[in-house]
């Protein structure tokens, strides 16, 4: 005799549904294993994709970041070229116009004036020949007192160093609004 036959049929049919059950229930959870498994490697995938993805961007964005500092330190050499170059003019045109004023002050050199010798309105009388003892042939000029050529040289360095300082202003306008 065999065991299953001392099992009445209705417990038997209860058992059979019972182990039915069982192995449904087991496959069903195999089945959500194996769907969570493959879930589980998309979203892996996924996930690496956007780290690869951002790291890209990382990327890009520190070459630009590079590039952008590379053009900002070729501006800054240029002005700064430039700025010497505009400091080294103002000190050379300055230091003439004191060479200038300091003749002026030791009578080495005079300031004159060129005459219109047509002009009779003037009322000034001064004489077209050379006087005696002159060497000086030529137009009709008269000199100007010292102290009224250095207020002309003192003029005359401040329209110079205005006139430094501008291309120096223009410059710098320049290297900066040029597209590189």
């Amino acid at each position: 005799m065999r065991l299953v036959d001392l099992i009445p049929a209705p417990y038997r049919l209860c058992t059979f549904g019972l182990l039915l059950v069982a192995a449904a229930g087991g496959s069903a959870a195999f089945a959500w294993q194996v769907q969570d498994w493959r879930y589980g490697q998309q979203l892996a995938e996924q996930s690496r994709l956007h780290t690869d993805t951002l790291n890209q961007l990382m990327l890009v964005s520190a070459a630009q970041q590079q590039a952008e500092q590379e053009k900002h330190q070729a501006l800054e050499q240029r002005l700064s070229a430039s700025e010497q170059t505009h400091y080294r003019v103002l000190n050379d045109a300055q230091r003439n116009q004191g060479r200038l004023r300091d003749r002026l002050a030791t009578a080495d050199v005079r300031l004159s004036v060129l005459l219109d010798a047509t002009e009779s309105a003037s009322g000034c009388a001064v004489s077209a020949t050379p006087a005696t003892g002159g060497v000086v042939h030529g137009p009709t000029r008269a000199q100007l007192d010292p102290a009224h050529a250095q207020r002309i040289i003192g003029i005359t360095d401040a329209g110079d160093q205005g006139l430094i300082a501008l291309a120096a202003c223009q410059a710098y306008a320049k290297e900066v609004s040029a597209p590189k």
